[in-house]
């Protein structure tokens, strides 16, 4: 049975686990590629209560991304930028400006940090910044049954994690449990923002899909990472 919140943090003794910024292309192309995989899931979930082009949405800037930048090492930091941009620019609705904003933030966080190595404490603190910048542009807070109900409990997830010094694989495998019980529990609530939200109560009982997507997105990048840092299959 799967625990979710603090409880269900993995405990054990602080490892010095990092990856290279220098290695960003592994792990944005993962993400790339879970978009690609789930672009029909993530239109049938929308057009449950919204009008059904998220996958297809998602799908064109994450590719346009792959076609553009596909063939070039980067940074981390970097192609979280390029990415925003194309996402931003290129995709229709509300999910340019949103994810545009979570990776821009994240982007810019970990260009702060000016550190080649990206450990725990830093994915940590890019993941906060994006929850945080994301709180600017939009009024939606947990509970509201869209992608923040994802968002925010994998940042308190990685938190606690940092807290308790856990190791950063073990933060990673417990990010994901996090980001599938944020994704899960918007099926009960009512959607009060977007299109859906018209529907109200009708709204209930149906996965919201910015909510899906940002656990995909999240799931491609605590895979690619734990690949990195125990070097599997890189």
């Amino acid at each position: 049975m799967q625990v979710c919140g603090p409880d269900a943090v993995l405990k054990g003794k602080l490892r010095m686990e990092t990856f290279r910024n220098s290695q960003g292309k592994y792990i944005l192309l993962a993400m790339v590629k879970g978009i690609q995989d789930n672009k029909e899931y993530l239109g049938d979930v929308d057009g449950l209560i919204g009008d059904g082009d998220h996958g297809m949405n998602m799908n064109k800037g994450f590719s346009l991304f792959e076609k553009q930048f596909g063939d070039q090492e980067m940074l981390f930091s970097e192609g979280l930028g390029d990415l925003a941009m194309i996402l931003m620019n290129e995709i229709g609705g509300s999910m340019g400006p949103i994810y545009g904003t979570i990776f821009t933030e994240m982007q810019e966080y970990l260009e702060k940090t000016g550190s080649e190595s990206i450990g725990i404490v830093e994915f940590t603190g890019a993941l906060k910044a994006a929850l945080a910048g994301l709180y600017t542009i939009v009024d939606a807070r947990p509970g509201d049954k869209t992608l923040v109900d994802c968002l925010s409990p994998v940042v308190r997830s990685m938190e606690i994690s940092a807290e308790k010094g856990e190791s950063f694989t073990e933060a990673l495998t417990q990010m994901k449990v996090s980001a599938l019980c944020g994704r899960d529990s918007t099926k009960d609530l009512i959607a009060k923002h977007g299109r859906s939200s018209r529907l109200g109560e009708r709204s209930r009982g149906v996965l919201d899909a910015g909510a899906c997507s940002c656990c995909i997105i999240l799931t491609a990048m605590a895979d690619s990472i734990s690949a990195l840092l125990t070097q599997e299959d890189v």
